[in-house]
């Protein structure tokens, strides 16, 4: 329930500004929906109505929390008066109700249709939002294909990119940092499932990707421990070692450098860094 309020409040905080930007236009928007009401063809299968009275009725049924009857009028609104501001208004609206009901496939489609044909208007940074909101709202666990994941954090990243000081850009920045914790978490998986086979090079290669892509994630530690028990069940001392020792260096008191500790002294081994390894090189490159 929660979660839902603050939806919805990021909407009304939206929807109460465009209210206010387009306050003086609502007399010329009436008039110029009347006239083309008035021209209407006398083949249209459908009665065309004012725009205003489209546009309000489609408000109404939001507002009663309509959602999918809501998406059907907006759409409504620009397929009877595609000229009118109010059309371009619509498309949004429709966008929102679509999500709203989580129709998310169609918010998409809306809201990026909105964006392709008003790239510079001055909600695009909300449809960019709504864009990926849709997609981040589909990701499933990590058993599943990740597509979606990926498709969220390429929609969320370029909301941050286009617009990083708008809300929108802080709340894509939070759920950027969580879609990359559930795509290192699918590498993790699979990772674990090699090494439970004793396929050591499939897991290092899966952990390896977590340590290069996703070393700021929560999955960090535990791939460094299973690159070093992978590496020692191969006879690759060093890069357990150095595995270990980079462990150790940046998660001292977590559960997975004791393992990792235990499984090499185990061996009379030590964690020891060596400069040449790739496990090395890639935590400096990011740290």
């Amino acid at each position: 329930m929660e979660y839902v309020q603050s939806r919805w409040q990021m909407f009304v905080k939206w929807y109460r500004q465009w209210v206010a930007h387009c306050r003086l236009m609502v007399p010329m928007v009436i008039a110029g929906g009347l006239l083309l009401s008035a021209c209407a063809s006398d083949e249209e299968v459908y009665v065309e109505r004012p725009v205003d009275e489209l546009y309000n009725s489609a408000m109404d049924l939001l507002l009663d929390g309509s959602f999918t009857a809501a998406a059907e009028e907006f759409d409504e609104v620009e397929r009877q008066h595609p000229y009118s501001v109010w059309a371009t208004k619509a498309q949004l609206m429709a966008a929102f109700s679509y999500y709203q009901t989580n129709q998310y496939d169609q918010a998409i489609l809306s809201a990026s249709r909105f964006i392709q044909l008003h790239p510079n208007h001055i909600d695009a940074p909300y449809a960019f939002y709504l864009v990926a909101i849709s997609y981040y709202e589909q990701i499933t666990d990590v058993g599943r294909d990740q597509r979606v994941t990926e498709q969220a954090l390429a929609a969320l990243s370029e909301l941050s990119r286009r617009y990083p000081d708008t809300e929108y850009a802080r709340d894509a920045r939070l759920k950027i940092e969580l879609a990359r914790d559930h795509l290192a978490g699918k590498e993790m998986e699979i990772g674990r499932f090699y090494l439970a086979e004793g396929n050591f090079v499939s897991a290092i290669n899966r952990f390896r990707i977590v340590i290069e892509e996703y070393q700021t994630t929560t999955h960090a530690p535990e791939a460094l421990h299973r690159l070093a028990e992978a590496y020692l069940a191969l006879g690759v001392t060093d890069e357990a070692q150095t595995a270990a020792a980079v462990l150790g260096h940046n998660y001292p008191g977590s559960d997975w450098y004791q393992d990792s500790y235990n499984l090499l002294t185990g061996r009379d081994l030590r964690p020891q860094e060596a400069e040449g390894s790739w496990i090395t090189q890639a935590w400096r490159s990011v740290f």
